[in-house]
């Protein structure tokens, strides 16, 4: 009911009421319709009579990831392999970040739901650690080294490197430093 009764009242704006109470109950002012903004100003003809959106530059439409043989993993899992290198850099901020190295690998490489029957989502989510974390570890070349002991075990896996905060008990870093050889 007093939605009806507010839907049926008439606000009028303050400018209004301050003017309307100045002048008499006898005299009325006629108030000049605002015209508002020309169209001109605003956008020119030629880009309303446009369909499609344009960004000063040629478009290109966006690929579509196609999951069939192309495997996508995390960090830099799209770009070409790394280096040693490239991957001795990674381990070196890991290590100046106080993150402790750790290696992972498995033969599938991949998180997948076969089989969820619980509330968690932990299906396939974890890798088999190669050996313990490197609690200690302050140079890169002894990550280098377990790469390549881990490449020689399990040449059929994935190995990963992981980044492990030991103080927020959670992984930070993690990328993807080998592929199953063919």
């Amino acid at each position: 009911m007093a939605s009806i009764v507010a839907a049926s009242t008439v606000v009028a704006p303050a400018a209004f009421a301050a003017a309307s109470s100045s002048v008499g109950a006898s005299e009325s002012t006629s108030v000049k319709a605002f015209s508002g903004l020309k169209s001109a100003t605003l956008f020119s003809a030629k880009s309303q009579t446009l369909s499609s959106v344009q960004n000063g530059s040629r478009v290109q439409c966006m690929q579509v990831w196609n999951p069939t043989g192309n495997l996508k993993f995390e960090t830099f899992s799209y770009m070409p392999d790394l280096s040693e290198q490239d991957i001795s850099k990674q381990v070196d901020f890991m290590i100046r970040e106080k993150l402790i190295p750790c290696l992972e690998f498995d033969p599938v490489g991949v998180i997948s739901r076969t089989n969820n029957r619980s509330p968690g989502y932990y299906d396939g989510r974890y890798w088999t650690m190669w050996k313990l974390p490197m609690f200690g570890c302050n140079d890169a070349s002894q990550v280098l080294s377990e790469i390549q002991e881990c490449k020689k075990a399990f040449p059929q896996c994935y190995i990963r490197v992981l980044g492990f905060d030991n103080i927020k008990q959670v992984q930070i870093a993690g990328f993807l430093v080998a592929r199953p050889s063919a």
